[in-house]
């Protein structure tokens, strides 16, 4: 079972790009990938909204997750947060791990 965690930081006046950016740049970013159960850690920056951005986070499971918490990566994420006074909406989706269906194979270019 994988737990995606879609996390939409946003922000005024560029602060959630520049959050994302002093995240990959002080290492923070490559720590967390580097802990047990992590399968994903990436930004994304909307083309219509440039005061959002968006952050995939990927999961073994919720021990995983929970081990991440409880990480001194969260003290500097949360530090972040702050510092360029972001506001958070958060989804959360489990997977099965269920292959593509058929009928949506034909929609995808591989």
């Amino acid at each position: 079972m994988k737990i995606i965690v879609n996390i939409y930081y946003t922000g005024i006046q560029g602060h959630a790009r520049q959050f994302a950016e002093e995240m990959v740049q002080s290492g923070t970013v490559a720590q967390i990938r580097r802990e047990e159960g992590n399968l994903r850690y990436d930004y994304f920056f909307s083309m219509e909204d440039p005061e959002t951005v968006l952050l995939i986070d990927a999961w073994e499971n919720q021990q995983a997750i929970d081990r991440h918490h409880a990480s001194p990566m969260m003290k500097k994420i949360t530090e972040l947060r702050l510092k360029y006074d972001l506001h958070m909406k958060v989804e959360r989706t489990v997977s099965a791990e269920e292959p593509l269906p058929e009928s949506d194979k034909q929609f995808i270019r591989e």
